[in-house]
Parts: structure tokens; C-alpha cells; sequence
């Protein structure tokens, strides 16, 4: 038990501390989100029906990264918190159940990806190009999923324990060999959007067997998914859910929301839906490191929460919401002043420039609220009140900004329908801050305080 006590989670001052935890983490997520870029401006060169075909396919993909990081996020919950208790047998057991859960999801959307994903495309479109190579796209992620879903859970295993730098050369490794690849598949063996589909898959697969060399190796947990010693234990299972489904809605409402985005937009033109589509990869730069940062005060507000000491647990959130509110006003300045020089990376035509430019500095005016509203959200996922999230994400984006879209499209500007997201946010920030009210008196406050 005494490596317990030297958890830096317990001890070192928390500035610090969410710096050491969540830079890493951030830096891996900017390189992670420079590979999802990337991917949009290699195929943006093949044509834009490509671009557009991404774009639709996003939606479907975004899916497998929150039933992933949805399941991680209740693992490293439940982790952090019984490692926090020193109840290390328990936190063993909670790492094995989660490798177990990855494939299990993995399979699922396996089998989705080959029976349902153009069924459920040419719901946004009958054009059979553009069907067909969104389909192409889509079906290669999720056969071949298997490689996100463990190294997600694999990462946030590490990061329950404290470990922060591991993760970022998980993530920096797959990244990089994506973006080595991209041009190789795309270009040199002509294989287009299909191309682009492989190289991520391949990066994915990277990222994950140096993910479970470096769990293996760490010093807090034992990996054990022998067959002969493993069985899934349906309490654990149950405890990582109890905060991995509310987060896995909350993540999932974004593929909803695209989609409905998306149906909306095409009845203007092909062009706004790529826009949108864009739009989405050049945010993530922003919104990475925010999530990062998201990931890493997490397991330190759990663990010190195991440990019953507030003081710990209020200090780190108020320190994740000063650094995001930072990165996220930096964001923000960019899209309102270089709107046409993000554009020109996708190589953009006169029409995706006219549509684009005004597009980008209406919908980045949600980058304020938005940056209080993620790094709350973080007290509600570490404490086990994980449906706070769910809820947050639920009305902000299907309860208001999909409603407030459709109501402005009716105007026939394309312009009013940007604003649906700067009006969602200010809800959902007000709904965060409610919610953390109730989770600091429910849980927070009747901690007994301990010296830091």
C-alpha cells in the first residue's frame, strides 16, 4: 500500500499538478486534432464531394469516439476514486473489466459499420457519389475500431494513476503515423477518401499496442485479461457505467446534433455542410486542449475526493476553469480575426470562402461559455454525478440548438442559422453552473477539509 501514499494526486500542490497531468494530455490532443485536420486537407485536395463525403460520414465516427472516451471516462472515474480509498485490489479489477468493455464495443460497431452505415448515410443524401465514398469512410473506421476503443481506455487508465506522459506519446505516436501515411494512401496509391479511412485506422492501431505496453508496465496496476483467470464482474461493469452511459449520451448527442445540422444545411447547398464539417475540424485545435485539460483535472478531483479532501478538489477546479476560459478566448480571437486563412488550408473555392468567413466568426462566439461549462463538467464526471453532464449536453445541444437552427434556416439566411450556437451555449453554461451548485453541496461541501 505505501505507493498508495505517494500518489503525486495526494500531495503536490495543485497548480502544478493540473499543469503536469493535463500538458501532456493537451499536447497529444492539439497533435491528435492536427491529424484530424490534416485528414480534411489532403482529401479536400481530392475534390470537394470528398470533403463533403467526410463530412457525413463525421457524424458516425464521432459515435465510436463516445462510446470510447464514454466508457474510458467511467473507468478512470471509478479507478481514481479507489485508489484514492487505497483500495488497490478493486482498482486492478477495474482496469481488466475496461479492456474487457473495449471490445465488447468494439464488436458492436464492427458489425454496425457492415450492416447498417449506408443505410443509415443515404439518409442525408441520395447522391450516389458522394453516398458511396462516405459509406467507403465510414465502414473502415468502425470495422477497425478495435485500435481507438483500447487505447482510449488504456490512456485513461493511466491517467487514474497519475501518469500523463505516457498517454501523450500513446496519442503523439498514432498521430504522426497518420499524418506520414495520409498523403501515401490518398495520393501515391490513389485510393482517395479510402486512403485517408486506412492511415487512421493504422494510427489507431499504433497508438494502442503502445498503449497496453506502457498500462503493463505501470507500477499501480496489473493488467490481467488472461481467459483462464479473467471474468468480467458485473459490479464493477455496473460503476463505470453508472458514469461512462451518462457520458457516453452526452458525447453521442453530438452525432445527432451533426446529423440534424447537416440535414439542415444541405437544403441551402453541399458547400455549407463542408463548411460545417470544417468548421468542426479547425474548433478541435481549440477545443483538444480544453478537453485535455478536462482529462487531466478529472482523476485529481476523483482521487481527492476518494481521499475526502475539498480544499484539494475546489482548487483544482478553479484552476481548470481559469486555464480553459485562457485557451479558449485564444481561440476565439483567431476565428474572428483570420476566418479567410483557416479557410485557405482546405482549399477552399470563392463559395466556401463567401459561406465560410461569416460562419466561423458567428459560431466561435461560443467559445467563452463553452469554456466554463467543460471545465465544470469535470466536478460532475469525478464525483459519480455523471447524468449532470448528460443533461447539460442533452438540452444544449438537441433541446435548443438543433430546434433554434431549424427556426432561423426558415429565415432563408444561411447566416442566422450560426447563431443557434452561441444561443446554445449561454443555456448550457447556465445549466452547468446549477449543476455544479448542487454537486458542490451534495458532494463537495460535507467533506471534511484537509491540509493539501
Amino acid at each position: 500500500m505505501e505507493e498508495n501514499k505517494q500518489n503525486i494526486m495526494g500531495y503536490e500542490p495543485i497548480g502544478r499538478l493540473v499543469v503536469k497531468l493535463s500538458l501532456p494530455l493537451m499536447l497529444s490532443m492539439l497533435i491528435q486534432a492536427l491529424y484530424n485536420v490534416v485528414d480534411s486537407i489532403f482529401v479536400s485536395r481530392v475534390s470537394e464531394t470528398a470533403l463533403t463525403a467526410v463530412s457525413l460520414a463525421f457524424p458516425l465516427q464521432n459515435l465510436i469516439i463516445a462510446f470510447g472516451v464514454g466508457t474510458a471516462v467511467g473507468v478512470n472515474s471509478l479507478l481514481a476514486r479507489k485508489l484514492g480509498e487505497k483500495d488497490n485490489a478493486s482498482a486492478e479489477r477495474c482496469a481488466n473489466n475496461g479492456i474487457f468493455l473495449a471490445l465488447a464495443t468494439w464488436l458492436v460497431f464492427a458489425l454496425f459499420g457492415i450492416f447498417l452505415s449506408r443505410p443509415v448515410l443515404s439518409i442525408f443524401t441520395d447522391e450516389p457519389e458522394l453516398l458511396s465514398l462516405s459509406t467507403v469512410y465510414t465502414q473502415i473506421c468502425m470495422v477497425f475500431s478495435f485500435g481507438v476503443f483500447v487505447d482510449i481506455t488504456c490512456e485513461r487508465i493511466m491517467q487514474a494513476t497519475g501518469d500523463s506522459f505516457h498517454p501523450m506519446i500513446v496519442q503523439m505516436s498514432g498521430a504522426i503515423t497518420n499524418i506520414i501515411l495520409d498523403p501515401i494512401f490518398i495520393f501515391t496509391f490513389r485510393m482517395g477518401v479510402a486512403g485517408a479511412a486506412i492511415a487512421t485506422v493504422i494510427g489507431q492501431i499504433v497508438s494502442m499496442v503502445l498503449a497496453l505496453y506502457f498500462v503493463r508496465k505501470n507500477q499501480y496496476i496489473k493488467l490481467d485479461l488472461s481467459p483462464r483467470t479473467f471474468r468480467p464482474d458485473g459490479k464493477i461493469i455496473a460503476e463505470c457505467y453508472k458514469v461512462g452511459v451518462p457520458t457516453i449520451i452526452m458525447n453521442s448527442v453530438s452525432t445527432v446534433m451533426v446529423s440534424g445540422l447537416n440535414s439542415i444545411l444541405i437544403s441551402f447547398s453541399t458547400t455549407a455542410v463542408s463548411v460545417l464539417g470544417v468548421y468542426f475540424k479547425l474548433q478541435s485545435f481549440v477545443f483538444m486542449p480544453v478537453f485535455g485539460l478536462q482529462a487531466g483535472t478529472i482523476p485529481i478531483i476523483a482521487f481527492n475526493y476518494g481521499a475526502r479532501n475539498k480544499k484539494r478538489m475546489t482548487k483544482t477546479i478553479k484552476v481548470g476553469c481559469a486555464i480553459s476560459l485562457i485557451i479558449l478566448s485564444c481561440g476565439l480571437a483567431v476565428f474572428q480575426i483570420a476566418p479567410d486563412l483557416l479557410l485557405s488550408f482546405f482549399a477552399a473555392s470563392d463559395e466556401m470562402l463567401a459561406i465560410g468567413m461569416p460562419a466561423l466568426r458567428i459560431v466561435s462566439l461560443c467559445f467563452i461559455p463553452a469554456a466554463i461549462s467543460i471545465a465544470l463538467t469535470a466536478s460532475f464526471q469525478a464525483t459519480g454525478v455523471g447524468w449532470a453532464a448528460m443533461v447539460v449536453s442533452i438540452v444544449r445541444q438537441l433541446a435548443f440548438l438543433l430546434p433554434i437552427a431549424y427556426l432561423l434556416s426558415l429565415t432563408g439566411v444561411l447566416n442566422d442559422v450560426w447563431l443557434a450556437f452561441f444561443l446554445a451555449d449561454l443555456v448550457g453554461l447556465t445549466l452547468s453552473i446549477c449543476f455544479y451548485l448542487y454537486v458542490y453541496k451534495s458532494k463537495i461541501k460535507p467533506l471534511e477539509a484537509k491540509q493539501a
